[in-house]
């Protein structure tokens, strides 16, 4: 989790390609000595804000996805879902992507201790 003032964000996406680049990144200058920690957990906390609001904000398109669910569970106001034999189609229905298994993991937009 970051924080940014009053608002929260969920840190999922540095387990993602730019998140994983970004704090190999920050470890590295760290380790020479180039940065601080705080000033690392300063750039993770943006970055955590920053990725979430692009999401929201520039993502426009949708996608339908059919499979059969195999586990799902509730932790935390975390839901969790483990599907298997999975088809997405974009809109319009001209992009067509198959899975043999797929992780998905949804949260509230509002974090539990905002309540």
């Amino acid at each position: 989790m970051a924080a940014n003032g009053n608002t929260n964000y969920y840190d999922l996406y540095r387990h993602g390609s730019l998140g994983t680049t970004l704090t190999d990144a920050l470890d590295d200058l760290i380790g020479a000595e180039r940065m601080d920690p705080q000033l690392a957990m300063k750039v993770l906390m943006q970055f955590d804000r920053v990725i979430t609001e692009a999401l929201n904000e520039k993502v426009k398109a949708r996608l339908t996805f059919k499979g059969s669910l195999d586990t799902y569970r509730f932790c935390d106001e975390v839901w969790t879902f483990l599907i298997k034999n999975v088809t997405f189609k974009m809109d319009g229905g001209q992009s067509v992507v198959t899975a043999d298994k797929v992780k998905i993991v949804s949260c509230s937009a509002k974090r539990s201790d905002e309540k």
